[in-house]
């Protein structure tokens, strides 16, 4: 792809830096071994050069000649591209935060703060856009992965028309390298199957050290260097990642200096923190206890926070804060004394996780300083790709795959038994909703709502020292991370290619915001002067100052209810005019109804055009939506022999279904104990394994409970076949289809039998019903990483009996016509009211469908606005 190149003499058309050559062209001799050549980048890779020797019968008669090897524009700087997660405005002491962020201060005063650069309002989607520098709808990243749908704007697939930073610099000669998290590989082409094209190393970063995912267990990660799945964690007590992916970017970076000092460096550095799960070293979680910064609760901090804020002059001194949620979080002195130690101790972990994150980047800042590098560094250290998550809901959680699977409101009473080791590699925690209100100071909301500015709204600073000179600068005009890709190009004098492997490029969508760095153009008006935002179906719409957004509906933690059916205009519209509403305070609606639908207009026509359609609200529901992985459409699974390493999105679900699991295996003469199967981890999977000679099957049902059924005697020596038969209750995940969770998370009998022989039978009440520890894999004959259950055994736990095979049937429920029948009727009425997710009344709905159709008539002929509408239409109803 990248080793012969054109020589190439014609003058770069596109987004030349003003610190970059200005011009195309060679050094050294032609055709010497020595040459190089910068290219015109409209092709990628730029096609092979004509030879230019001289080619005779005899070697000695003939002239050799080399292609010139590709350089970047000269004085073309190094890259680091930083992006932190799950952080929102507040968060940092840069920007008026708590939370001391010594490094992100130091990029600060020897650069620029940016106050107005947006997220998309949730993970994946923000870093399609980040490295694409188109929308995350129009890189296919509408949603996250984990819930990616069959449609253009959803598939979780970043298009061959969408070349990244990564290979655009990569094809002009830069060594690109990608640290940390890669949430940008679909779920269910994250195996060893492959393919590879959509993991960093194919989308054009040629080293890559991280994890693929959502989030991962910072003491046992599933993490890959490129491809391969490492764990240098073993035998290793107390490592981190935060500090490991430290470590190997400063190993990186040096080993291309001292190899070939003269070519630049590209690293976009990705770190977990401060996602959940939030895990800190003990060390910084002992500093921050010592800090005493939460002691006074979460509606002091925000109070403080948000003065910080004006005497930094972030905030005008006349802004107000929105009114505290009372609706749905509890104000801090309503708490008990047991929620206030709790929640306590998590945001001291929480802060700690953001300390010692902020510290890491701090060493690989400094490597490029030691190395000689700083000067013309390039740095974007962007504060979030979205705001501070409240995924953790109300109470916080010790477990976020609790959440994934509904359980958010867990006692506080209960998670005490956590406080010890909260933050440790005993608990997978996330804290409660009303530090994340805080920590979106001065804005509300959190990640996921896209329509407000606390889940949009980042910060960044930016510095180059060769280039910026306004050291300390505040930029305050609106960007997007869209803008940062061209805003590289431009740096590095490269233009954005027009076809790459000979596909015509999508045009870039983000705008360059190279001019601020300039202090004549502190003031300059924006550039980038519309843009849409839309998550889950909350959406606004931003155009030169002014912002339409839809009213919050959901809160982050209720993801598991029926979806707005009609998100396009099912909604209470808000307006506001930031030029003087700095923090989306003042809605005016109501005075500029023109204004409204306008902007409403344009919203969808920026929709069109960027792969928006269809909307969906659903949350929950898209995460078990069936995708194309290796498993699609297959109900038998055979294994011969031990495997791991097998990703959640690609292996056999066992969740919302009737299966047998059956092992084949010869114990030998002295008995035997191990994994058979498992998937998942402490968090939340489960385990097929010999303790003791004995048989068990083991659900762990997110780290609350576990069910056990075990065989009374060990297995005697010899062959024998060991079966666990499942049969469930529910109507399986079909009855999502129709807005309706009924089918899912429902009762089911187990059976655990020794060569045809019932040894142990009971009922599971309830089964989880969306998803397993996701960074934990589907594992035969050993397990990885973390087990099911700590009580009986600790990983590997290799099977020392012989597996002759092992063999899976899944038998999924299917919804009968009379089931659809009574599903679409409910679906019907849900149009003007909620659907509930009991049988019993959706037999109810069923029967008032006439009555429906009659009072939806009125309705219809009275023209009512939507809410008038469902009100109307509930009152005929009674």
């Amino acid at each position: 792809m990248k080793r012969s190149w054109v020589f190439a003499a014609v003058t770069c058309g596109l987004m030349v830096g003003p610190t970059a050559a200005m011009s195309q062209g060679t050094t050294g001799v032609p055709g010497s071994p020595d040459a190089t050549t910068t290219i015109d980048g409209k092709r990628l890779p730029s096609p092979d050069p004509r030879f230019g020797g001289v080619i005779k019968d005899d070697a000695l008669q003939s002239t050799p000649w080399w292609a010139p090897r590709i350089v970047p524009p000269k004085n073309a700087p190094n890259v680091l591209l930083i992006i932190t997660d799950d952080a929102g405005f507040g968060v940092p002491s840069t920007f008026g935060g708590v939370i001391p962020t010594p490094t992100m201060d130091r990029i600060a005063q020897e650069g620029l703060r940016y106050d107005r650069i947006f997220s998309t309002a949730l993970c994946s989607p923000t870093r399609a856009a980040l490295i694409t520098g188109r929308n995350h709808h129009s890189a296919g990243f509408g949603v996250i992965s984990e819930q990616s749908t069959g449609f253009p704007g959803y598939n979780s697939i970043i298009g061959k028309d969408s070349a990244t930073i990564g290979r655009i610099l990569l094809d002009n000669g830069y060594a690109t390298a990608w640290f940390g998290k890669d949430h940008n590989t679909p779920a269910f082409e994250a195996s060893q199957v492959g393919p590879f094209d959509q993991w960093p190393t194919g989308l054009g970063f040629e080293y890559f050290y991280g994890f693929v995912g959502g989030d991962a267990n910072q003491w046992q990660p599933n993490l890959f260097r490129n491809t391969t799945q490492i764990y240098p964690f073993e035998g290793n007590p107390g490592w981190n990642l935060i500090t490991g992916m430290a470590d190997d970017a400063i190993d990186y970076m040096t080993r291309i200096h001292q190899t070939d000092p003269s070519k630049p460096i590209f690293i976009k550095y990705a770190p977990g923190a401060t996602h959940a799960p939030h895990h800190p070293t003990k060390e910084w979680v002992d500093k921050i206890h010592e800090m005493h910064l939460f002691d006074d609760g979460y509606n002091k901090l925000r109070d403080r926070i948000f003065e910080n804020q004006k005497r930094l002059r972030l905030v005008p001194k006349d802004a107000q804060l929105t009114p505290w949620p009372t609706n749905v979080l509890k104000p801090w002195d309503e708490l008990s004394d047991v929620e206030k130690k709790l929640f306590i101790r998590q945001v001291e972990v929480f802060a700690a996780y953001a300390a010692y994150n902020d510290h890491e980047i701090g060493r690989v800042v400094q490597a490029f300083d030691d190395l000689g590098k700083l000067d013309n560094t390039l740095i974007i250290y962007i504060n979030g790709d979205n705001g501070t998550s409240a995924e953790g809901g109300p109470l916080g959680t010790p477990n976020e795959v609790a959440f994934f699977n509904g359980l958010n409101k867990i006692p506080a009473e209960e998670q005490m038994k956590f406080y010890d080791v909260w933050g440790t590699e005993q608990t997978y925690n996330h804290m409660s909703a009303g530090w994340s209100w805080a920590f979106d100071t001065p804005f509300d909301w959190f990640k996921q709502n896209a329509s407000r500015l606390g889940g949009i709204n980042q910060n960044m600073v930016v510095s180059w020292p060769a280039r910026i000179k306004d050291k300390g600068g505040l930029r305050e005009q609106f960007m997007h991370v869209i803008d940062v890709v061209p805003t590289i190009l431009e740096a590095a004098g490269i233009r954005a290619p027009e076809t790459v492997d000979g596909i015509k490029q999508k045009p870039i969508e983000g705008t360059s915001f190279l001019y601020t760095f300039d202090a004549k153009n502190a003031n300059a008006p924006s550039r980038h002067k519309t843009q849409y935002f839309e998550m889950m179906g909350q959406w606004a719409l931003y155009d030169d100052g002014w912002l339409l957004s839809t009213k919050v509906n959901r809160a982050p933690w209720e993801a598991f209810g029926p979806a707005n059916p009609d998100p396009l205009n099912n909604q209470v519209f808000q307006l506001y005019d930031l030029h003087k509403d700095f923090n989306q305070a003042d809605d005016i609606a109501a005075k500029h109804p023109v204004k409204v639908a306008q902007m409403r207009e344009k919203f969808v026509a920026e929709a069109k055009k960027y792969q928006v359609f269809p909307l969906d609200a659903s949350v929950a529901a898209r995460i078990v939506a069936p995708r194309p992985n290796i498993t699609a459409g297959r109900t038998e699974f055979v294994y011969t022999r031990p495997m791991t390493g097998l990703p959640q999105g690609d292996s056999p679900l066992l969740l919302n279904t009737s299966y047998t699991v059956t092992a084949d295996i010869d114990v030998p003469q002295d008995g035997a104990e191990g994994m058979i199967l498992t998937s998942g981890g402490r968090f939340g999977g489960y385990g097929f394994y010999l303790l003791g000679g004995k048989p068990v099957w083991l659900w762990n049902l997110v780290d609350l409970k576990r069910l056990k059924w075990e065989g009374p005697n060990p297995l005697t020596p010899g062959r024998h076949v060991i079966e666990f038969d499942f049969k469930y209750d529910g109507l399986g995940p079909g009855t999502l289809a129709f807005n309706n969770f009924s089918g899912v998370g429902r009762s089911g009998t187990g059976v655990l039998k020794v060569d045809g022989n019932v040894v142990a039978s009971q009922t599971m009440e309830r089964t989880l019903p969306m998803i397993l520890q996701w960074d934990e894999s589907f594992d035969i004959g050993s397990d990885t990483l973390t087990g099911v259950n700590d009580a009986d055994y600790k990983p590997p736990f290799p099977l020392t009996a012989k597996l002759n095979k092992l063999t899976i049937n899944v038998d999924r429920p299917h919804l009968s016509p009379d089931d659809i029948k009574k599903f679409e009727a409910a679906m019907q009425a849900s149009a003007d009211g909620p659907v509930s997710e009991d049988l019993t009344l959706v037999q109810r709905l069923e029967e008032k469908v006439d009555k429906l159709k009659e009072c939806r008539k009125q309705a219809d002929a009275k023209k009512l606005e939507p809410l008038g509408r469902i009100q109307f239409v509930r009152e005929c109803l009674q």
